[in-house]
This record gives C-alpha cells, sequence and structure tokens, in this order.
C-alpha cells in the first residue's frame, strides 16, 4: 500500500498563503504545488480561520492548571464522550458529499480510516481523485456562457441543439453537467428534483409588489464564472437595487462562503444596512454565516423562488454588461489580472458609464441622490 504523503506546515503556509491571494485558480495551484485541489481549499480555509490567534495578547503565554481544573476537565472528558456519540448519530443524518467534506487526510492525531468510521464513510469513496478540467471543457464553459447571456431560457437540451449547430461536438449530459458547474438555471420553472439544505433556513420573496425607490432600500447579491486561461474563477457582488450601484465585490478561486461575508461585511461598513436583502437560494446565502452578518445588522432577509432567475434581474444585467465589455475582450490569465481588470470595470460602472435605468445618471450620482426618489419598481 502506498505511504501517505506528509506535508511539512511551512509547505502548507506557502500553498494557502498561494490561494489567499487569488492570483491562480485551484487547478493552477494544484498543477504548481503537486497537491490535490481539495487539500489546497481545506489549508485555505484552515489558515484564514487561524489567523487571528496569530496576533492575540496570550500567544506565547504558559499557564499553571491546578488540581481543581484538572478535576473538572477528568468529568469535562465522559461529558465530550457522550456528546460525540450524540452528534456522531446526528453526522449520519447528513448527505455523503456533506460528510466526505469533513474529511481531513492529515489530520495529525485522526487517522484516514478513524474519521471515516466516525462519519459512517468508506475509504474507498475519500481517494477518489478529481480530475482537472481539460481544456475543451473550458472553452465549452465559455461558449455556454456566452451563449445563456442571450437566452437565459436555454435549458441543457436546448443548449447541446445549439452547440451542435455551431459545429460542437458534445451531448445533452456534458451540457448540463457543465451548467451545473457553472451555476446557470434557465428562468423557466422546472421541477423540484433537490431537496433543500437540511439545516438551512429558507426565507419568503419580499420584493413582490413593492415599490423600490430610495438606495439602501434593498440590496441583492449574486455569484457569477469568471472564465480564466487554465480554469475559472468565482465573481460576488453587492449591489443597491434602486441606483444599480456595486457596493462591493471579491473574487475567489473557491466557493466556499468566506469571500461571500467579506463582500457583505465590506458594503455595510461603507454604506450602513439596507432595509430588505435579497438573494438566490444558493448554498453560500443560506449559510447561517452568511444570514447571521444580516440579522446582527437588523437587515430583513429575501429569498428568490427555486429557479426564479427574473426575481434578482438586476444583478444578472451587471453580469452580462461585465462579460461583454470586460471579460471577453480581455481574456484575463491570471487572478491578479482579472482583479485589476474586473475592479477597473466596476469603478467605470459606477463613476462613469450612465445606466439605461438613471437617465443620463451613473449609479454613483443616482446613490448619491438619498433624499429624491428614482421612479422604478420591482
Amino acid at each position: 500500500m502506498k505511504k501517505r504523503t506528509r506535508y511539512p506546515a511551512d509547505f502548507k503556509a506557502q500553498v494557502a498563503l498561494d490561494a489567499i491571494r487569488e492570483e491562480l485558480t485551484l487547478a493552477e495551484l494544484s498543477k504548481k504545488h503537486g497537491v490535490h485541489p481539495n487539500m489546497i481549499s481545506n489549508w485555505k480555509r484552515a489558515a484564514v480561520k487561524n489567523m487571528s490567534a496569530a496576533f492575540g495578547k496570550d500567544v506565547g503565554l504558559v499557564t499553571s492548571v491546578s488540581d481543581a481544573e484538572i478535576d473538572k476537565l477528568h468529568s469535562k472528558i465522559g461529558q465530550l464522550v457522550v456528546e460525540r456519540d450524540f452528534l456522531k448519530r446526528g453526522l449520519r443524518s447528513l448527505g455523503k458529499d456533506r460528510r466526505q467534506m469533513r474529511i481531513e487526510k492529515h489530520h495529525p492525531q485522526l487517522s484516514v480510516r478513524r474519521q471515516c468510521k466516525l462519519l459512517s464513510l468508506t475509504r474507498s469513496g475519500i481517494y477518489y481523485h478529481l480530475v482537472e478540467v481539460r481544456p475543451e471543457n473550458l472553452n465549452f464553459m465559455q461558449i455556454i456562457d456566452q451563449q445563456f447571456l442571450k437566452t437565459p431560457w436555454y435549458g441543457s437540451r436546448q443548449m447541446a441543439r445549439h452547440m451542435k449547430r455551431h459545429g460542437h461536438e458534445t451531448g445533452r449530459h456534458r451540457v448540463r453537467r457543465l451548467m451545473r458547474l457553472m451555476r446557470l438555471v434557465p428562468i423557466y420553472q422546472v421541477p423540484n428534483t433537490s431537496k433543500k439544505h437540511p439545516q438551512h433556513k429558507i426565507y419568503p420573496y419580499l420584493l413582490r409588489r413593492l415599490k423600490i425607490e430610495h438606495p439602501n432600500h434593498v440590496w441583492c447579491t449574486d455569484i457569477t464564472y469568471i472564465p480564466m486561461r487554465r480554469g475559472f474563477l468565482s465573481l460576488v457582488a453587492i449591489m443597491d437595487w434602486a441606483t444599480r450601484k456595486v457596493l462591493a465585490w471579491r473574487l475567489s478561486n473557491t466557493m466556499a462562503v468566506e469571500f461571500c461575508i467579506e463582500a457583505l461585511k465590506e458594503a455595510l461598513a461603507k454604506y450602513g444596512p439596507p432595509k430588505i436583502f435579497n438573494t438566490d437560494q444558493g448554498s453560500q446565502f443560506t449559510s447561517d454565516s452568511f444570514t447571521q452578518v444580516l440579522s446582527d445588522a437588523n437587515v430583513k432577509i429575501s429569498m428568490d423562488g427555486r429557479g426564479r432567475w427574473i426575481d434578482n434581474r438586476m444583478i444578472e444585467r451587471l453580469w452580462l454588461s461585465l462579460k461583454y465589455e470586460c471579460v471577453y475582450i480581455h481574456a484575463f490569465e491570471t487572478g491578479k489580472e482579472a482583479l485589476q481588470g474586473i475592479g477597473k470595470w466596476l469603478k467605470y460602472y459606477n463613476t462613469e458609464r450612465p445606466h439605461s435605468r438613471l437617465g443620463i445618471l451613473t449609479p454613483d450620482e443616482a446613490y448619491a441622490m438619498k433624499t429624491e426618489p428614482i421612479t422604478m419598481a420591482a
């Protein structure tokens, strides 16, 4: 049996730092360092989570432990054993994919065998090697993305027919898989074939027949796919509904919720809380960590119906303009180029580009008119 590779801490830190810089996609980082993409995601998440501990006041201090505290710890061990067994039974109710995500192959104390036993998993499923996205699929993804911006009602069948008519030999199942990877959902109603996350609350849609006239009345957000030379990045933006101003944005080489929370916190810090925040039902936006930020700011949460692209149409229209006026023209090679190029275009969008809904005003100018209503409705 092949011996497991154990990576030193300094190597993990370097890889995590490269991932945090967001200059390379996971595929590029994997090829550069010879490490599986899932492992890089785990190291990045651990680095971000534990970064604040490096600057704590009590770092390096040695404290004495009394006999009473030792007795207390012994009693706590018994309690933790009971709680562990309780949690183990609860974890079995989660889906297989979510339990597999909790496996840490290089955990210093728990072997993979032990982790699989605790999570009721088989080891064979853990060692499956994720195949890197092929150049042909990256090309197909860009073609699908461009066509979907023109015809957002195309499902996988119609998109497959479109590609065959233009000389691209691909089947419907391949197109469907790529569209799911890109989070593209056609605007027509489809059967509800997926279950809601058992631990994530779905909030009602609050914008129906609501007249939105003032800045900071309603904000919205969404994530889109940004094609790169090798792989792709994910872009999230926070937008003011009434003025179309982009309040904050972030690029990431993973789909973890952290980059969405960073953008949200930046918008709240700069512009104050809105009355209503509208999102789709993506797992990033339904997660407790994301909705808790909104709840702490006393913001009402609104969520689109499943498959209802039209409910969040304001920010979907932003993606159309961004991709045709910036992304497809420049064809970014690296994450750093994408960060600079998209940042430059969004600044132009906010400060120089008059919006068709605002007459001759730019989003920045419309947002500055906080006391005057802007006539439009949801």
